[in-house]
């Protein structure tokens, strides 16, 4: 057998180890895998940290008779800490099989027994049920403390085993995540005894001496929370991963909808943009000849985002190109849209739409906006925003009614529509860009510009206003001169 004071080194080498191991797994889990301080499995690992600090010091100050009140505390707060460390490991056990508890058996197996054990370490220098400090400073534990309180501690760490069995053999069927997480809480509950025999085996007859539950669990914990946590970032990466597929998917549908052909007419300018935001939404633009007379223009911008969006997009484009094809003022072609996807609407999903037609021949503009941001105007050689008639966005109410706005165009005049994502663009102070910033850059771009100059003007100034903050939703504009 080994020298007593070897084993006293070896065995607060292994505290450190195990002290040292918890505490890199703890910030590994929060800076990592981004859990939650105060979430189950930081609070289980902070109070292991805390039950080996605690042990440490008990090993130090024992055996020493200056330090009595020092040993009373080191040894009663390693008592609560591992009571307390036990209870979590359990309920993070627990809860790696999806098993939700009630208050009331949250209170009765851990709340009170924590309680218990805090009032019996408070008490124990007076009644001496837990610990005992003799004449030399040592401490000695009771018969209550080795067996009642140690008899929780065991059955809190490895009554989870017995769930692992039965979900790796009759209950096959329902185990959870596919059987890894029985697997490594299986694979838990045989490290840890055999790491407490080997630590027996080295320390010898010292062992006698110690607490060392604490070793054992600490290090088998270790290896439980590493894997588990490991399993569970790569099933959330593999779902970031087919969220991003999505989203690939969603920006070529919106995007590939859009039509990049601006008519070269003597009669009007036309040009488009559309910049998508990380998270594909529904924003479309569309300009198309109804007649040789007849130009019609639409903006708008579907509720949700990725691909439902970007398919809800292409119904909602279709839907009214062809009924403006059929013919109709911009209030009547929207009525119909709208009781035709109210009707094949299980989604629930909703687009604000803003359509225009312009008679080339006479300038005038015949305009409707199902809940669309309001259009700014230039007809008097300056933007300003023009409050159209407004009516329900589509897919929102199949009784939904709208009305025209005429505008009267001359040579000159022009008009810009947008999607919120340009007023809504939001800076590092959560400041939204807002439509008077909106006219402001309408009115500092250069006279003559062209539309496309307009357009780029606009999306310079929303760019330096929101500087280094991403981008949220999609920004999409459309300019008519």
């Amino acid at each position: 057998m080994i020298d007593q004071a070897i084993a006293n080194g070896l065995y607060l080498e292994l505290l450190f180890v195990a002290m040292n191991l918890l505490g890199i797994l703890l910030i590994n889990n929060l800076m990592l895998y981004k859990q939650k301080v105060f979430g189950l499995i930081s609070l289980m690992l902070i109070s292991g940290v805390v039950m080996c600090v605690l042990e440490i010091v008990w090993t130090f100050v024992d055996g020493h008779p200056d330090f009595t009140i020092l040993s009373y505390l080191a040894a009663g707060g390693y008592a609560v800490s591992l009571i307390i460390f036990s209870a979590f490991v359990n309920l993070y056990l627990i809860d790696r099989f999806g098993i939700k508890l009630k208050i009331i058996p949250l209170i009765l197996i851990y709340a009170l027994p924590v309680a218990i054990t805090v009032l019996l370490c408070a008490t124990t220098p007076w009644t001496y049920l837990m610990f005992r400090v003799d004449e030399s400073g040592n401490v000695l534990t009771m018969e209550f403390f080795e067996t009642v309180f140690h008899g929780i501690v065991y059955l809190y760490i490895f009554s989870p085993l017995l769930i692992a069995v039965y979900f790796l053999t009759i209950g096959k069927k329902r185990k959870p995540a596919g059987g890894e997480i029985p697997l490594s809480i299986f694979v838990f509950g045989a490290i840890a005894p055999f790491l407490y025999w080997l630590q027996l085996l080295l320390l010898g007859d010292g062992a006698d001496v110690y607490e060392t539950t604490s070793i054992p669990v600490s290090l088998a914990l270790v290896y439980l929370v590493t894997n588990v946590s490991t399993h569970s970032l790569l099933k959330t990466r593999a779902k970031v991963e087919a969220t991003e597929a999505d989203l690939r998917v969603g920006t070529e549908i919106q995007t590939g909808s859009l039509p990049t052909d601006f008519p070269d007419r003597p009669e009007f300018e036309l040009f488009a943009s559309m910049d998508p935001a990380k998270e594909v939404g529904g924003d479309f633009y569309d300009f198309f000849m109804i007649d040789d007379d007849h130009l019609a223009i639409v903006i708008a911008d579907v509720s949700g985002k990725g691909v439902p969006a970007a398919l809800f997009m292409m119904s909602s484009k279709i839907y009214i190109n062809d009924h403006a094809m059929i013919g109709g003022t911009p209030a009547e072609i929207l009525e119909r849209v709208n009781k035709l996807v109210c009707a094949n609407n299980k989604a629930h999903m909703f687009v604000t739409v803003w359509l225009g037609i312009l008679e080339i021949s006479t300038g005038k503009l015949t305009t409707a906006s199902a809940g669309h941001e309001y259009p700014m105007i230039n007809i008097n050689g300056k933007y300003e925003m023009l409050k159209d008639k407004h009516g329900l966005a589509i897919g929102a109410m199949d009784i939904a009614k709208y009305k025209n706005t005429e505008i009267q165009l001359k040579k000159g005049d022009s008009i810009f529509v947008y999607t919120d994502g340009v007023a809504e663009a939001t800076d590092a102070n959560n400041e939204l860009f807002g439509t008077d910033r909106t006219v402001e850059a309408l009115n500092a771009i250069p006279k003559g510009a062209s539309q496309k100059e307009v357009l780029a003007g606009v999306r310079v100034a929303v760019d330096a206003f929101v500087k280094e903050a991403p981008q949220f939703d999609d920004l999409t504009m459309v300019g008519l001169k």
